[in-house]
């Protein structure tokens, strides 16, 4: 699905230059799921972000499904963003004012879905991962597991084949942080590719596969500084 090819990503804050993510190589195929893990300002978010198509590396191709992905026109791009990937976030980036519901209903509302679709396929979204009787629930009266959750069946509305996942776990009680993995298996099951980042060693050990970042470089797991860990 992904080939990274001589990339090279370098902040620069107060004259000087920061590396924030640098691979010679790297690949990522159909149907992984892939933790990313390393200690604070290793690079995680940035090479999450680039993966997605939210920024552009400074040297380098990220290649996504056989073609250049910041090759493409800045329209094509958001498309393709729009109907092949799905983003979680720790914060989860509701819409405060907007129910349950309408929260999902938002990326098929952008995606010229008719409305009566659009709440079939909201409601539906939303009994998978167990809210069926929250739909109309604003956030501030839901649990922070059940805000993930809406979350979740957000991401799931236009059906992504990859999912971009920023510390899922990071402000979930034990239940609703096994509920949120317990869908990640799922969705790795149903074909879908997840690339996570995640200070969750347990988290991480449901993965397949983990790539271990440290000051912006691949390493290995044993490279990884444990006092910086969070």
């Amino acid at each position: 699905m992904f080939h990274l090819q001589n990339i090279t990503k370098v902040y620069r804050r107060r004259q000087q230059e920061v590396v924030a993510f640098k691979a010679t190589s790297l690949d990522i195929g159909l149907g992984e799921y892939v933790a990313v893990v390393g200690p604070s300002g290793s690079g995680k978010t940035t090479l999450l972000s680039m993966l997605g198509g939210m920024l552009s590396p400074d040297t380098g191709k990220v290649w996504f499904e056989g073609e250049s992905l910041y090759d493409l026109p800045i329209n094509e791009r958001t498309r393709r963003r729009r109907e092949q990937i799905g983003f979680v976030f720790q914060t989860f980036n509701l819409v405060p004012y907007l129910t349950a519901l309408e929260n999902v209903q938002v990326p098929l509302f952008l995606h010229g879905v008719g409305k009566s679709e659009q709440r079939d396929r909201a409601v539906a979204l939303l009994e998978q991962v167990g809210l069926g009787n929250r739909i109309e629930h604003k956030p501030s009266e839901l649990s922070t597991g059940q805000q993930q959750r809406v979350a979740l069946a957000r991401t799931l509305a236009n059906n992504p084949r990859l999912i971009l996942a920023d510390e899922p776990t990071g402000n979930l009680d034990p239940d609703s942080r096994e509920a949120v993995l317990s869908m990640f298996d799922q969705f790795v099951r149903e074909g879908r590719t997840i690339v996570m980042v995640t200070h969750d060693p347990g988290a991480a050990a449901r993965a397949s596969r983990r790539l271990c970042l440290n000051d912006g470089m691949l390493v290995a797991p044993e490279e990884i500084p444990t006092t910086r860990a969070a």
